[in-house]
């Protein structure tokens, strides 16, 4: 509440003539703040805010504004890149709600407060002391550990900077277990000393990392000598003449009318201390009164179901998102539960349950005609004075009703009494709400004719079971242990195979799906093997190029330490490769990992799961052999959005990095030829011996990775590592190539066209197939149908020569006709058998063939 509201008297005014307190600074500061006193053995006086929404009732548009604002300027600091990488942490219980509004105002985000009440099962991500408080002990309870694992920005929110002991604590714990370059401080108002502001910049030059501060107002407090002794004594004497009888006043002073202007009620008149007395309402734990109004309205607010009430366990942009759409519901059941005649009404949070309720008062101070404000209930205590030159004019106490960890105690709602409200709406979680909150319930029914009540349910993270550490060879696997750790479960035991035939009757009649079995393993001829060495030695050099130029471009443009993730198999060998040559040329030692994706399942949650808890998800690069005409580049999109709204974990970019990309689907690749990739000639013996990944229910449950079978009993034709080894070799001799192509992609319009898409689609028509999902088109994905599939006929670009040899020699040996095509964007493309059944023929006529 401004001066102007407040009849030009300063509400520090009080304070100031009485301890010589003075603020000096922006002209602003004094609408921002006022002051009073508390008994504290450290700091006797009390900034006391405006426009926070905690002390002072305030229009909910006008606090959460401040705290949006706020959170423009750091988003406008920091960038829209920096942006999308900083977490913002906020401070119980004070700032708990602006730094919300600080992460909506950033908007790409993800917000934690700390806390100080434990949640049983939820370990403790850090802590620190608060040390001019009168309760210290914060602790940060992320749901997601990886939360506060990444390396961009920290954006610290309190409603006042003052000694910045505080942010001091806070960074020293969380940058010797999470080290970042970049802090950002943001606060309501800066209010240190010179000294103060000096030791932070030391601070930030020890840690080596940038500390910026961002605020509404600045300024410092001067304080004369003894003023704590002073302030000690002044609250000790007034606490000693009013506060703590009982008494309950029947009528408003005339002062509070400035503050809150509305109908006066009171007379304070029967206070020994008078006008300029002390004013607590008391309720002695014991002697609950009855409540002189009506009892409190419950309201079903029908939260929406597991999304969280607050940040104290994290609260994503996906949260955001799924509040934004459930509030006008919400506010107007609450608006429903007023009296038609109310025209002040109140919103009234529950400690560090302050941006729910915030949200929930500025929406219905859209819909309602009447003065909405907002303010939430303390654990701090405050003298209360009825003077306009004070802050804190009245005081509400009872019994706390969360059964805090340090045990019982009084707990305050200040500014209430007396203030005229027809309606006060107290808005708690469903930790809160026991029968001890009968006593902050029976307090309200005394001063306002109308207490709602809304619960909100109290968030806990569920927690599913640990997740097992990644499979590694030489047990499962073929490459050694540290090429790549696979997010897959173990089904070697399991008999998966099924014939060719059965399969593809089975996939297209709707029966089964092609990821709950697997193909019999193809084992090569001796003719088809020649072909693969001397693919190899062809195209050797030729990969090692793209491997180079796709690994520059992911260093260059996605993350400077990226975490590789291969989708399995097929991306699998290649995530070796871009892992040897970031090893190669710059010495890097990256972490890289196979996961699992099912066209028409998505890609493994719990997977994501393990990367968000072991890694930030922005490094995260997920990796493929090629693109066909983009299906799984489309289904990863879907996937992770999907994930992003079940978990609220945000930063996976769902961008794919390939090796070749000749569908023109993605913007991330070493080459956009179709060209013949040796890994794709083969099945497991060139990807480490793996199968194809199987998500079948009876085999995988809600907790468990996707599996795979590992073929040791294949381990004679291995030719893994060879592959491996064999482009490897040739990074040398490509290395200044690698260099002027990485430059010329990255300086060129890479923007995907979907030309494949778009062939595909034309080429499904034109055959009469009418199913996108039967036209592979690609080397690669030919070279799968001809494999894995029952393949109908290939289409092959007239003029094609050795990259097709390995398909001509494939085609020849199942009876499946070669079609030359004059015009085709891709060396070939396959066609599996449109409505296969077992009775089925290939074009000349002949039954198909294994």
């Amino acid at each position: 509440m401004n001066k102007a509201v407040n009849n030009g008297v300063w509400s520090g005014s009080w304070v100031a003539e009485r301890l010589g307190v003075e603020l000096l600074g922006d002209p602003e500061l004094t609408d921002l703040l006022g002051l009073a006193l508390r008994r504290n053995p450290k700091r006797a006086h009390l900034l006391v805010s405006n426009v926070l929404g905690k002390h002072v009732p305030q229009s909910p548009s006008i606090v959460y504004g401040y705290g949006f604002t706020l959170g423009h300027r750091v988003r406008d600091l920091l960038g829209p890149d920096e942006s999308r990488r900083a977490v913002v942490l906020g401070y119980a219980e004070t700032a708990t709600g602006l730094g919300h509004a600080v992460a909506d105002g950033i908007a790409v985000a993800p917000y934690l407060h700390s806390t100080r009440r434990p949640v049983p099962g939820v370990a403790t991500a850090g802590g620190f002391e608060e040390a001019h408080s009168h309760a210290t002990s914060h602790l940060l309870l992320p749901e997601n550990p990886a939360l506060l694992a990444g390396e961009g920005p920290l954006v610290l929110v309190d409603d006042e900077f003052s000694t910045g002991n505080t942010v001091l604590n806070t960074i020293r714990d969380l940058h010797g277990r999470y080290p970042r370059d970049r802090y950002v401080v943001v606060a309501l108002v800066d209010m240190r000393s010179a000294a103060d502001a000096g030791r932070l910049e030391e601070f930030a030059a020890e840690i080596g990392a940038r500390v910026d501060l961002v605020a509404a107002a600045s300024g410092t407090v001067r304080l004369p000598a003894g003023v704590l002794e002073k302030g000690q004594e002044l609250v000790a004497r007034y606490e000693a003449g009013g506060a703590g009888t009982g008494r309950v006043p029947s009528a408003a002073p005339s002062g509070l009318a400035a503050q809150f202007p509305a109908p006066l009620k009171t007379d304070l008149s029967a206070n020994p201390l008078g006008a300029r007395g002390s004013v607590d309402m008391r309720l002695r734990r014991g002697a609950r009164p009855a409540p002189t109004g009506p009892q409190p309205k419950r309201v079903d607010l029908r939260w929406p179901h597991n999304l969280p009430d607050g940040g104290r366990h994290g609260f994503t942009p996906a949260h955001r998102i799924r509040l934004e759409r459930a509030l006008p519901a919400m506010a107007a059941r609450l608006a429903e539960a007023l009296p038609e005649d109310a025209h002040r009404v109140h919103i009234l949070g529950f400690e560090e349950l302050m941006y729910a309720p915030l949200r929930l008062a500025r929406e219905l101070e859209q819909i309602v005609d009447a003065d909405v404000t907002y303010s939430t209930t303390t654990r701090s205590p405050v003298l209360a004075v009825d003077d306009p030159g004070y802050a804190i004019r009245t005081r509400l106490t009872f019994p706390a009703h969360d059964t805090p960890a340090d045990g019982p105690g009084d707990r305050y709602a200040y500014n209430i009494a007396g203030a005229g409200f027809d309606a006060v709406v107290a808005v708690v979680d469903s930790r809160g709400d026991t029968p001890e909150l009968h006593g902050l319930l029976a307090e309200l029914a005394a001063h306002t004719p109308h207490v709602v009540l809304a619960v909100v349910p109290s968030y806990v993270p569920e927690r599913p079971p640990m997740l097992p550490e990644p499979l590694r060879g030489p047990a499962f696997s073929s490459y050694a242990p540290e090429e790549v750790g696979w997010l897959l479960q173990d089904l070697s035991d399991v008999t998966l195979e099924a014939p060719t035939e059965e399969r593809e009757e089975a996939i297209q009649s709707g029966g089964a799906h092609y990821a709950e079995s697997l193909p019999v393993e193809y084992q090569p001829s001796e003719q088809y093997q020649e072909l693969f060495h001397t693919a190899l030695d062809e195209a050797a050099g030729r990969l090692a190029l793209a491997v180079g130029a796709v690994t520059e471009l992911v260093l260059a443009e996605r993350s400077p330490h990226p975490v590789l993730v291969s989708l399995a198999r097929a991306g699998t060998p290649v995530g070796v490769l871009m892992r040897r040559w970031a090893q190669y040329r710059h010495g890097l030692d990256l972490p890289h990992y196979a996961v699992s994706i099912v066209r028409g399942r998505g890609i493994d949650a719990n997977a994501l799961r393990y990367l968000a808890a072991h890694h930030d998800p922005a490094d995260v690069v997920f990796v493929d052999g090629w693109t066909g005409k983009g299906a799984i580049t489309r289904e990863l999109a879907d996937a992770i959005r999907e994930f992003e709204e079940s978990d609220g974990v945000t930063g996976f970019d769902p961008e794919i990095a390939v090796l070749a990309d000749p569908g023109s689907c993605v913007k991330t690749y070493g080459t956009r030829e179709d060209f013949l990739i040796p890994s794709a000639c083969l099945n497991s013996t060139v990807s480490g011996l793996i199968s194809r990944t199987v998500l079948r229910s009876d085999l995988v449950g809600p907790h468990d990775f996707h599996g795979a079978k590992f073929y040791r009993e294949l381990a004679g034709a291995d030719v893994s590592v060879e592959f491996l080894d064999a482009v490897a070799a040739r990074f040398p001799e490509v290395s200044d190539a690698v260099t002027v192509l990485a430059k010329e992609l990255l300086a060129a319009d890479r923007t995907p066209t979907w030309e494949g898409w778009a062939a595909v689609e034309r080429i499904s028509e034109e055959y009469g197939i009418h199913d996108v999902n039967l036209v592979k088109p690609g080397v690669g994905e030919t070279t799968r149908v001809l494999l894995r599939r029952v393949p109908w006929k290939i289409l092959a670009r007239a003029g094609a020569g050795a990259d097709l040899d390995h398909v001509r020699l494939l085609a020849e040996q199942r009876g499946v006709p070669v079609e030359e095509v004059a015009e085709l964007p891709y060396t070939c493309v396959g066609l599996i058998h449109p409505k296969y059944t077992r009775g089925a023929t290939g074009a000349d006529g002949k039954a198909v063939a294994v």
